[in-house]
């Protein structure tokens, strides 16, 4: 017998029409590009991403068009994000922080039509644009003011013109709330970078589950700035999430410095945020040396890499910012965990605070999860016994896109690639990763790509990348090298090697040469030695 309830879809365009209807007054404040700050409210965002809609369709863009988008976190892009979902299209958000050959194989295999780009990644599109045959319209997202008088890219249309030609008087339409919204492409992982493919239904369940109070507890109360890129996985959904409750947003463009961040933060009355852990070093590395303090900040995620413990003291002990530690992936929308503390837990000395705040945290409602042995049989919940994390949910991937990989899951669970334990109260911690990918500063470097560019120096003989850790961005590539006999090659030499190969952050840190790599039974290299060896070189006055 089914129940007598009305049928709505999930869309992306609801989130937006709610906002406007409810909340049309509340403020979104952008940095933008140009340098001064630009301001405008809900009601205008939902006006101005329906004339956008128009203007996409004028251009071609029909239902499942794929719109890529090289941006910073301002209003327009805050706009594609309700305008191209909404309109049925596909949202591509590319990371400019990718080497450029790497974004065109990106943007190729999405099958992008259009690319709408900041001003700051003018050279960048110039570059690639050759290489993307299939990308039919570039957008400069501007004003005619700001537009180059010559550019390499041809046809170049400008943003503002585009959106002023049309009205706004256009009606989102209705589809299946499985159809796809929006294209991530994921680099933790060897090889290609793969896509993530999100639904309307898994976006609009993810803002719910991420609003919750023991989630990241947003309300129309909050004024939130995500530092986290909305290149990065949707800025973890806090664009959905503010329109759902109705927060003020915040927008910081391409302004991620200490004092630019905090003038932000002071002038806009922040109280919520969200980033990875080099920002926020930067932050309060301006805010200790300058004496300053938050007026209005209450609480920060922090996701991406583990939070150090130091941080974790400093911004609640000196500053009363609540740090909320996150985990998640592209895979997961990414929302995974949040270390929001029980009643009990909170009870506890501060030691024991802390150490429990240490941990990614527990499952938000609609991801479940657990840790498995190498026979795949599932492990307590004793806090010690480690294994592989698995998760599955509502917006977790079910598979990459156009099939890559092969099957993307493990008996309907998702594979993390994390290694983990639980403890008996949910709380889960990362151990280790079962691959060998490094997280620098919360975007990762495959281990594979820099080995393979290593061994293709005549000189090398065998090459290892291992993560080792940093002062500063958590982990970096460390590379270990076995010369081929009699082969003369110096540190310099085989890092030059990498120039225009890959994106200059990708660089490892250091080589180390050695007159051999342990390798184990199958004839793998046993990295787990090398990191035993190496893992603190960086730490210990080498190259940082």
């Amino acid at each position: 017998m089914n129940g007598l309830m009305m049928q709505q879809p999930l869309l992306i365009s609801s989130l937006l029409r709610h906002a406007e209807r409810h909340h049309a007054e509340q403020e979104v404040v952008s940095r933008r590009c140009e340098g001064d700050i630009h301001r405008y409210r809900f009601k205008e965002l939902a006006a101005r991403a329906r004339r956008l809609a128009k203007a996409l369709r004028a251009l071609g863009v029909g239902e499942g068009a794929r719109v890529g988008t090289l941006a910073w976190n301002t209003y327009r892009h805050m706009e594609l994000y309700y305008a191209v979902s909404g309109s049925g299209a596909v949202l591509h958000t590319l990371n400019p922080r990718l080497h450029p050959e790497q974004l065109a194989w990106i943007a190729a295999h999405a099958e992008d039509q259009v690319l709408c780009f900041d001003l700051s990644f003018l050279p960048l599109v110039e570059a690639v644009a050759a290489q993307l045959p299939g990308v039919k319209h570039f957008v400069l997202m501007s004003d005619r003011a700001h537009m180059p008088a010559d550019s390499k890219v041809a046809n170049l249309l400008c943003y503002e013109e585009l959106v002023e030609a049309q009205d706004d008087d256009y009606a989102w339409p209705l589809f299946d709330e499985n159809h796809a919204s929006g294209l991530c492409y994921t680099s933790g992982t060897t090889g290609n970078p793969k896509g993530v493919l999100y639904s309307h239904r898994s976006t609009v369940l993810h803002s719910y589950a991420a609003a919750l109070p023991d989630a990241l507890n947003c309300s129309a109360r909050d004024v939130i700035l995500p530092v986290v890129p909305m290149f990065h996985v949707n800025a973890w959904g806090l664009p959905y999430v503010a329109c759902m409750v109705g927060a003020k947003l915040v927008f910081p463009g391409p302004g991620l410095d200490g004092k630019s961040l905090h003038e932000l933060f002071e002038a806009e009355r922040v109280t919520v945020s969200a980033g990875v852990p080099t920002v926020w070093q930067g932050l309060l590395a301006h805010v200790e040396a300058q004496q300053l303090h938050f007026s209005t900040m209450r609480r920060t995620v922090i996701g991406g890499s583990s939070c150090p413990p130091a941080m974790l003291r400093s911004f609640q002990e000196k500053y009363g910012v609540e740090v909320l530690h996150a985990w998640g992936m592209t895979e997961l929308s990414p929302l995974g965990t949040v270390c929001t503390l029980k009643p009990a837990q909170q009870q506890l000395d501060a030691e024991q605070r802390y150490a429990v705040q240490a941990k990614q945290g527990r499952a938000i409602f609609g991801v479940d999860m657990k840790v498995v042995g190498e026979d795949g049989a599932e492990l307590p919940w004793d806090g010690k016994s480690s294994g592989e994390l698995l998760v599955r949910g509502p917006w977790v991937l079910s598979q990459y896109l156009k099939g890559e990989g092969g099957d993307a899951l493990l008996d309907g669970w998702f594979p993390t690639g994390d290694v983990a334990h639980i403890d008996a109260q949910g709380f889960m911690q990362i151990t280790d990763r079962a691959k060998d990918v490094i997280k620098s500063g919360g975007e990762w470097i495959g281990s594979i790509d820099l080995e393979n560019i290593a061994m293709s120096h005549p000189a090398v003989a065998m090459a290892a990348c291992i993560a080792a850790r940093h002062a500063k961005w958590d982990e970096r590539p460390l590379l270990v090298v076995v010369k081929k006999p009699g082969a003369a090659l110096s540190k310099q030499e085989l890092l030059r090697h990498y120039e225009g190969r890959i994106a200059k952050w990708w660089t490892p840190d250091d080589v180390l040469f050695v007159d051999a790599i342990p390798l184990g039974a199958t004839g793998k290299m046993q990295k787990n030695k090398l990191r035993e060896q190496f893992q603190d070189h960086l730490l210990q006055g080498a190259t940082v």
